[in-house]
């Protein structure tokens, strides 16, 4: 069992920056790739980035390229999402999620466990 709580959204101006927290509690947190995915009123949840166990695999949805960063910190049992550049259509509720499985999942169906989710509002 895995309890993932994020932190960190908020608002802020069209080219500003944010950066998500999201913390798991559990022993086994580097057992897990981990996973931010985002969902806009209307919208489907959508995959952003995801990192492999020992952080060093990444890969991101072409949205967000070259714009965000995913990275993990295991002996602080944290996932980030370093987000710059940020437009308006970047607003959404943002998700991070544990995925048990060795596939390079991107669908959230694949993942197992999730957080709560926390707001980010972009204005122009």
């Amino acid at each position: 069992q895995v309890q993932l709580v994020e932190s960190g959204g908020g608002l802020v101006q069209a080219g500003g920056s944010l950066r998500l927290s999201c913390a798991a509690s559990g022993r086994t947190f580097s057992s897990y790739a981990m996973g931010w995915f985002r969902q806009a009123p209307g919208k489907e949840r959508e995959f952003v980035a995801r990192i492999s166990r020992s952080g060093g695999g990444t890969s991101y949805a072409n949205s967000v390229k070259g714009r965000f960063t995913i990275s993990r910190d295991n002996a602080k049992n944290t996932v980030y999402l370093q987000m710059n550049s940020l437009k308006p259509e970047d607003t959404a509720v943002y998700y991070c999620a544990a995925d048990s499985g060795l596939r390079a999942a991107k669908s959230p169906d694949e993942y197992d466990y999730w957080g709560q989710g926390t707001q980010v509002t972009v204005s122009s």
